[in-house]
């Protein structure tokens, strides 16, 4: 099975400008992505698409495949990531390298522990599903926004933590992790084709960084914890 990683980085980002190259505990923050994904030993090439040539730059530099840079009409603030992909898949193709299986990684979910990458593709390939994506347990309880607040849990009987039934917690995508096929990924555009199953991460790995308060939680914990991550 060939697989490709794709870690999009573009330019712009209004929330936290250059965070893809904002160094975080000593690397720019692309850096840790690249090199969990090169030190996985999964791919058989770990590509970032970026508009940008200083991320281009910074991304060679730790290992990451840039042969080109990234369409301005998939660099706007209203550009999905899917036709980025989709660009990826088309130009390695155009060029004979063809996939089985493709890997998003994004950037700005720095926290992967060590085996994370590992875990998720072995289990993608165990359960033959079409996608698999990384979520994290949440323990939040949330409300909808109507004209009178509606409680999306029994405020009633507020259950413990400790109390939830297994089929009764939610989850919440980490935007760490998806592994969708390639086939079903070029016929559908969608990172997440049916039948889709679950990769449960660790809370700490369910850090996204979309703004300066995130950076700052996510450096500390990555200094404060000491954690190993490469």
């Amino acid at each position: 099975m060939k697989r490709l990683a794709v870690i999009p980085a573009r330019c712009g980002s209004k929330g936290l400008p250059g965070k893809n190259i904002r160094d975080l505990a000593g690397k720019p923050l692309i850096a840790w992505t690249i090199e969990q994904a090169l030190n996985s030993g999964c791919f058989d090439v770990v590509h970032v698409s970026t508009d940008c040539l200083e991320i281009a730059e910074v991304a060679k530099n730790f290992g990451a495949d840039v042969p080109y840079l990234r369409p301005l009409e998939l660099a706007s603030d209203v550009a999905l990531t899917e036709p980025v992909i989709s660009h990826a898949i088309t130009w390695y193709e155009r060029n004979g390298l063809n996939f089985d299986v493709l890997v998003l990684l994004q950037p700005t979910s720095p926290i992967r522990l060590p085996g994370t990458i590992n875990a998720a593709i072995e289990a993608f390939d165990i359960l033959k599903v079409g996608s698999l994506l990384g979520v994290c347990e949440s323990h939040s309880f949330f409300w909808k926004l109507n004209e009178n607040p509606v409680p999306l849990y029994d405020f009633k009987n507020r259950p413990r933590r400790q109390d939830i039934k297994p089929d009764e917690r939610w989850y919440r995508e980490t935007g760490s992790i998806y592994i969708t096929r390639t086939s079903d990924f070029k016929k559908y555009l969608n990172r997440l084709c049916e039948p889709i199953n679950i990769h449960v991460m660790q809370e700490v790995e369910g850090w996204e960084i979309d703004s300066l308060s995130d950076f700052l939680a996510v450096e500390a914990l990555v200094k404060n914890l000491n954690l190993n991550i490469k």
